[in-house]
């Protein structure tokens, strides 16, 4: 059943005014009507209640439309940065562009060799956004390295240092191409530190994240979410483990991290009905972290459902067709369920997710209120994260019979798995990695960590069959432009 969650907007409406990429939230006095820090530190002394709206608020950021600082239609969260990760990754090809989305900024890699285009501009403010409130939090509760004495305050610490440290990991997939220990990546924030900030070095940045994150996961002990839309423990358990994995200097505590959070979150592997059933209902039991949207959100066509789903009133119902990599389709077993996901009639509907992603009506150019649900995280992520651990660790067998775990659900044959070993192996776990979570912002992250390479299939409109390096400049974004006219640190350490 629907419900809005989110019960404190007042509050969420004063951080999304004040935090705006000019301005300080933290004054010492109020102006134009913004509370100080301190009064709202005070006001959450007397009703605890105003923390959790705050915290609340953090959460609404991550879906909210314009939170990358323009007025794009692909500008709403971060479910709009998984678009563009499965554009970089090639395994979502724009293969019918009528309106111009995503196609010579992202899929003709324009944006991410021009530091003037907006899209660069979109990931660094969204997630510097969702930094910065995480901080208004960390602040109200006593920041970074207090224990705060209630546990509901313990609770709230936890997911604020969870957030932040997921938006500053993805920041870190997103700007830099590679992890150069000393290569100096961003600039760090935390609850103290005023705007303006050098670039740290990748070995800091990542400190910083682990840090917060290990910090959460105790922090995060014994608690019980309101709903899906929240971090818990398993959430911070499951973002260490893709931190430590983008390392690629972790493996065995990636692989006890991904087995810990399958025990222990709850979540099931989908079925075969499930991955067929239109991905867009966040009580699914195989989805461990997602966002219920709600009438009251007032998503349209402005969405991630807007720009993906033929059967919401939706661009790729007038002409955007966004579908599978031919070259990865053409992969998928005759005899796997997940080949039905996708549409395979020649014609502008070609390799669609018409059965993948679809609004329940099933009305191409569906009209109404945005209803479908966002998944950020499900368990088959961590069976393959654990599976690629295990392999990359050197554990075949175990790795092997994580991977069968799955795909017995997917194949009527898992026979073939005996005879794989070694490279063959973690070859087998990428490929499943693409298929399975092709479409939900996996691909790039996976690209990354296994030093693949990019080769679109002839549907893609540009670039077909170029091979592109993991690490190639033209698949990590620029520093924006200004960032760079605003931050003088960063202009001179860029000279």
């Amino acid at each position: 059943m629907k419900k809005n969650v989110f019960k404190f907007m007042m509050v969420t409406a004063i951080m999304s005014v004040a935090y705006s990429c000019e301005e300080d939230f933290i004054n010492t006095e109020p102006q134009g009507g913004l509370i100080t820090l301190d009064q709202l530190a005070d006001a959450a002394a007397v009703n605890p209640e105003i923390v959790a709206g705050t915290m609340d608020g953090v959460y609404t950021t991550t879906f909210t439309v314009g939170t990358g600082g323009t007025g794009g239609h692909d500008d709403f969260g971060h479910k709009a940065y998984d678009i563009f990760g499965d554009m970089l990754s090639g395994d979502v090809a724009l293969s019918l562009s009528t309106f111009g989305w995503y196609r010579a900024s992202i899929t003709e890699l324009q944006a991410t060799q021009d530091f003037t285009f907006a899209d660069n501009f979109q990931v660094w403010r969204h997630y510097y956004r969702v930094i910065k409130n995480a901080n208004i939090v960390i602040a109200t509760v006593g920041g970074t390295n207090s224990v705060p004495e209630t546990e509901v305050n313990r609770h709230i610490l936890g997911q604020a240092l969870t957030m932040r440290a997921h938006s500053l990991w993805y920041l870190t997939q997103y700007m830099s191409r590679d992890y150069f220990p000393d290569a100096e990546i961003l600039p760090i924030y935390d609850e103290t530190t005023p705007q303006g900030q050098p670039k740290s070095t990748t070995n800091d940045v990542f400190a910083f994240i682990e840090s917060d994150l290990n910090t959460a996961i105790s922090l995060l002990e014994g608690y019980s979410r309101p709903s899906k839309t929240q971090v818990n423990q398993s959430v911070a358990k499951a973002t260490l483990a893709y931190v430590l994995a983008s390392k690629r200097n972790a493996w065995p505590e990636v692989a006890a991290l991904t087995a810990d959070v399958m025990a222990t979150n709850g979540a099931t592997l989908m079925s075969a009905a499930e991955v067929t059933g239109g991905f867009n209902n966040v009580a699914t039991p195989g989805w461990f972290w997602g966002v219920d949207i709600t009438v009251d959100i007032g998503l349209g066509l402005v969405s991630w459902w807007g720009q993906m789903d033929y059967f919401s009133y939706s661009y790729p119902a007038f002409g955007d067709s966004k579908a599978i990599d031919e070259n990865l389709y053409n992969a998928i077993p005759a005899d796997d369920v997940r080949k039905a996901q996708f549409f395979t009639t020649p014609g502008s509907l070609y390799l669609m997710p018409l059965d993948k992603f679809y609004d329940p009506a099933r009305q191409p150019a569906g009209s109404g209120p945005m209803v479908n649900d966002y998944v950020y995280m499900r368990q088959a992520e961590m069976v393959l994260l654990n599976a690629e651990a295990l392999a990359k660790s050197g554990q075949d067998a175990p790795a092997r019979e994580m991977l069968r775990s799955l795909m017995e659900l997917r194949v009527p044959d898992t026979s073939y798995l005996n005879a794989l070993s070694g490279t063959a192996l973690q070859d087998e776990i990428y490929l499943q990695t693409r298929i399975e979570l092709w479409g939900e912002g996996k691909s790039y992250l996976a690209l990354k960590r296994n030093q693949g390479t990019v080769n679109r299939g002839p549907n893609h409109l540009s670039l077909t069959g170029v091979p592109i390096s993991y690490d190639d400049e033209s698949l990590t974004f620029e520093i924006p432009e200004q960032e760079l006219q605003d931050n003088i640190f960063i202009s001179t350490q860029n000279q």
